[in-house]
């Protein structure tokens, strides 16, 4: 085969330990999955169905990456979040099988064109200007589900220039891990290589150029990332 111009390089993440990296297939996205993030989006909690968004391969960043302020916004939005990686996946998958097609957990952040996305629902369009953009799903290193284990539980925190930003637990994410695989799965082939960004708690606000930020699970690796 052959091609007009060289293909880009496969989108990757770190693996924890391991000079492996795991091939970025998809990045799905569930808004809305913490109830104080909700209410303070103006939101009401809705557990009748999930809302999902997607972000392209490419967006992801690496950790201690520096990060340009991103185009055509001047509210950029932190959003801390559980990275979940896929080793396999398939469609409509119970809720009861859908950890086995875990591969391993991150840490990430869904940054936001908040301006931009406020826009777009206040005219009822799609979402993707803000959160679809370049270098807007920062990833930290990945940890194999068989090294870190239970995902219903644990900090997840957000600091900006050592401050806290954003603090909650993964036990109060409305939907499950396993609930948002087996969903997604309804909609989507999933693949190996699919990320999933789990929610983000209350908290959320902008970052400025200069400002560092630090994105952490309990038992997962930090990820630190610099807005330039």
């Amino acid at each position: 085969m052959t091609f007009v111009f060289p293909p880009a390089l496969t989108p990757s993440v770190a693996i924890a330990g391991s000079e492996q990296r795991l091939p970025v297939h998809r990045i799905y996205c569930i808004g809305r999955n913490y109830a104080d993030h909700a209410k303070e989006m103006g939101m009401p909690v809705d557990r009748s169905a999930p809302v999902f968004f997607c972000k392209p391969a490419d967006a992801v960043v690496a950790d201690r990456s520096h990060i340009a302020y991103p185009l055509a916004t001047s509210e950029l939005h932190h959003e801390v979040e559980m990275v979940v990686a896929l080793q396999s996946g398939g469609v409509n998958i119970p809720a009861a099988e859908a950890l086995r097609h875990v591969f391993g957990y991150g840490v990430g952040l869904d940054l936001t064109r908040r301006d931009l996305q406020a826009e777009a629902k206040k005219q009822g369009r799609p979402w993707d200007t803000g959160k679809a953009f370049d270098a807007s799903a920062p990833c930290s290193a990945l940890v194999p589900a068989s090294r870190w284990g239970d995902p219903t539980k644990g900090e997840i925190k957000l600091l900006v220039n050592g401050k806290v930003r954003q603090q909650g637990d993964l036990n109060q994410l409305i939907w499950s891990v396993a609930e948002t695989i087996a969903y997604l799965s309804s909609l989507f082939t999933l693949m190996p290589g699919d990320l999933i960004y789990t929610g983000t708690p209350a908290g959320v606000a902008a970052v400025q150029r200069g400002d560092t930020m630090e994105a952490s699970v309990t038992g997962l690796p930090m990820l630190k990332t610099r807005i330039v």
